[in-house]
């Protein structure tokens, strides 16, 4: 048992709980950070005077050919450890000597794992963030291939109005990109530095704080020791973000599910991103939407067990923290292959865009073009309702469209209806008379799609 506590104890550590008790087996995947962290504290502490150069030059060489060795595979993180804190350091008082004592000076292992687990949570939304500005360059090239796409829009999983499917996709273009906009704020409020904190009321040492948190990329130190051990909000705030990523997903992946299906037919996914049946040799089944929406469940409890974990917790720090990791590392690794998984999937799928259009016409989305053609005529729009829906009840009895309708058979509830309304009434037109800012038509879509151009260029994934 390789512990950096004992001298009050008399006797070891029962077995189980010293298993127990352990996080090596999943806190190791923080050893680049504590590596790091160690690092800066070293070259702090000789600024100061509180090590010589001497030994500061020993440590680091030691810890660099620690995080040397961890990464080829040479040094594994092994059980033996209670936690990556004391692999690193043992394994430098084994390679350097005494010097090695002197690493933890001014330091504890709350300010350190607090660190740690800052410093990689900063790593994770950057790399989050990257994954988002990858599938929002997906969607833009959905959309500007498909400014003329007609389809249904939905309320009610009824078919409403219709749009365009660039229209369509670019509503998850704004949801993703408030994800992208979420990974920001989260950044820059936690990008402070709790080193030098101590177990919670900082040391007595002369530490430089402001130099530590300079080296290691912060905006500055912490402010208060007793909150820079306990605090976990960035955690929170980031798994409270994923959740949110997830649900997006979650949705878009419901949609490309029910498009996909043999009664939709608005899209056909690649062989790549599917899977088959074991016994229907038929199947062709969307897999990864499914396991999208399926782990979005997974992501939402880690959050949940977060808020649970902290809700009771006193000043400072407590063991219970521990519990900030196993399931905050399952849910990044969770959205982050999802987001990669679903890119794939969006990128790769096949638009039919004569399915999607039939589906239009064939689900009346055009029944308001009709009220509004008869009120631009003169029709009070509360009788102009009454007649587009009585039509709407022939065609459903005889098996057509609106389109499919003879004048006669238009005027025959009303004498507004004149040769013009079928162009009234086409898909296209129904979609390029909806100029107001937002709306589908491809004068504000063209815009849109300019605007997102920019903000592409000017934000590329992952830099904050």
């Amino acid at each position: 048992m390789a512990q950096l506590w004992g001298g009050r104890f008399t006797k070891q550590t029962d077995q189980m709980v010293y298993d127990f008790n352990a996080s090596v087996l999943f806190d190791r995947r923080l050893y680049r950070q504590d590596i790091e962290g160690s690092m800066a504290h070293v070259k702090m502490l000789a600024k100061q005077g509180i090590l010589t150069q001497e030994e500061c030059g020993r440590i680091l060489e030691g810890l660099s050919g620690i995080l040397e060795d961890v990464e080829s595979g040479a040094l594994p993180i092994t059980s033996e450890y209670e936690d990556i804190h004391s692999f690193v350091e043992a394994n430098l008082i084994s390679r350097i000597g005494e010097a090695g004592k002197k690493l933890h000076t001014g330091r504890s292992r709350n300010d350190q794992v607090a660190l740690d687990m800052r410093m990689y949570v900063r790593e994770q939304v950057k790399e989050t963030d990257s994954l988002l500005f990858g599938l929002l360059q997906v969607l833009q090239r959905i959309m500007e291939e498909n400014l003329d796409t007609f389809m249904p829009g939905f309320t009610h999983l009824q078919k409403a109005q219709p749009v365009t499917l660039a229209h369509h996709v670019g509503a998850y273009f704004e949801m993703f990109r408030r994800d992208r906009s979420r990974m920001r704020d989260i950044y820059h409020r936690m990008n402070y530095c709790p080193l030098g904190a101590g177990a919670l009321a900082g040391t007595t040492y002369p530490l430089d704080r402001d130099y530590t948190a300079q080296l290691l990329g912060f905006e500055g130190p912490t402010r208060n020791s007793m909150d820079s051990v306990s605090d976990r909000d960035y955690v929170i705030e980031y798994l409270s973000a994923l959740a949110t990523v997830m649900m997006h997903l979650s949705r878009f992946s419901e949609e490309i599910i029910i498009w996909n299906s043999n009664e939709y037919g608005f899209v056909e996914l690649d062989d790549a991103f599917s899977t088959g049946s074991s016994i229907m040799p038929q199947k062709k089944n969307p897999d990864i939407a499914e396991l999208v929406r399926g782990k979005t469940g997974r992501v939402y409890g880690a959050l949940m067990a977060m808020l649970t974990t902290m809700k009771g917790l006193p000043l400072a720090y407590n063991k219970d923290m521990q519990e900030d990791k196993e399931g905050t590392f399952d849910a990044i690794d969770t959205v982050n292959a999802c987001l990669r998984l679903f890119a794939g999937m969006a990128d790769t799928m096949k638009v039919n865009r004569a399915a999607m259009e039939a589906s239009a016409r064939n689900g009346f989305t055009n029944a308001t073009d009709v009220a509004d053609y008869l009120v631009n005529h003169g029709v009070p729009f509360r009788d102009a309702h009454g007649i587009s829906g009585r039509l709407v009840l022939r065609c459903l009895a005889e098996g057509k469209a609106l389109d499919d309708l003879s004048l006669e058979e238009f005027q025959e509830e009303s004498a507004a209806f004149g040769p013009d309304i079928y162009e009234a009434i086409s898909m296209k037109t129904c979609v390029e008379k909806r100029l107001t800012l937002g709306a589908p038509g491809q004068k504000m879509m063209r815009r849109a799609l300019e605007e997102n151009r920019e903000y592409l260029a000017q934000t590329p994934g992952g830099r904050m």
